[in-house]
């Protein structure tokens, strides 16, 4: 898998460093974590934070554009960096490992039951997974697809943007058509996105058959209550 370089240029804008951040480093130092796995790294922007001198972090993504970009950013040498999915992690008895940003959501149906397996059997005895994912009675692709077309300026041009559901399947997946126009050549990008919703009491069960507990659910990253209605749904699991 490979993403557009340019659109991989504009991730950090659009999704700055934040309080989902700042709740996988506070739950770094709360663990004391010695080895930790940020799965679904993206461009590293949270995972060259959380490295230290007698700290390991291992920075996987499939995408390896992003993974490239990863490499060559600032702190980018602290890191381990690795393309590929869940089964490249191996037996690292790791204290801690992140999926921030939704990437949850970008595992399909088939790799979900396997990809909690391959964290159960990375994380040691007593480590922590930490994941967010999007609350589908929120529905928020119906408010992606019902924005209308906007044009945006970005350090790589005047950019359009708007999003098409392709279709929902009946297990919770989103098939959606994410398009970008560049306005000066007038290319027209569309990326075609799986995202799938799982509810709170779906992504507890799944963790329970891998073999993980749940030791928290908040509705937000700042510790707030998960209600029926939370938009986020952010999930602190134990081995």
């Amino acid at each position: 898998m490979a993403s557009d370089p340019r659109l991989i240029a504009l991730y950090d804008d659009d999704n700055p460093d934040g309080p989902d951040h700042d709740h996988a480093r506070a739950l770094a130092e709360e663990l004391g974590a010695r080895t930790i796995v940020d799965l679904g790294c993206g461009t590293g922007q949270l995972a060259v934070t959380l490295a230290r001198p007698g700290r390991t972090v291992i920075g996987v993504d499939p995408d390896v554009t992003a993974i490239e970009y990863a490499r060559r950013r600032a702190g980018g040498e602290g890191v381990i960096w690795t393309s590929g999915d869940s089964t490249v992690m191996g037996d690292l008895a790791a204290d801690l490992i992140v999926l921030t940003g939704n990437s949850v959501q970008h595992i399909g149906e088939a790799d979900w039951p396997r990809t909690l397996r391959d964290i159960a059997r990375t994380l040691r005895e007593g480590g922590v997974l930490l994941f967010d994912s999007r609350n589908p009675v929120d529905r928020a692709w119906d408010r992606w697809t019902a924005t209308p077309k906007a044009t945006r300026s970005t350090q790589i041009g005047d950019l359009t943007e708007w999003v098409e559901l392709d279709h929902e399947d009946p297990d919770g997946t989103v098939h959606l058509d994410f398009h970008s126009v560049f306005d000066a050549t007038g290319e027209h990008l569309t990326v075609r996105q799986p995202l799938v919703f799982r509810s709170a009491g779906r992504l507890t069960k799944d963790l329970t058959d891998a073999g993980l507990s749940v030791r928290a659910t908040f509705g937000d990253w700042t510790g707030g209550p998960l209600l029926p209605s939370s938009p986020r749904i952010v999930v602190e699991a134990v081995r």
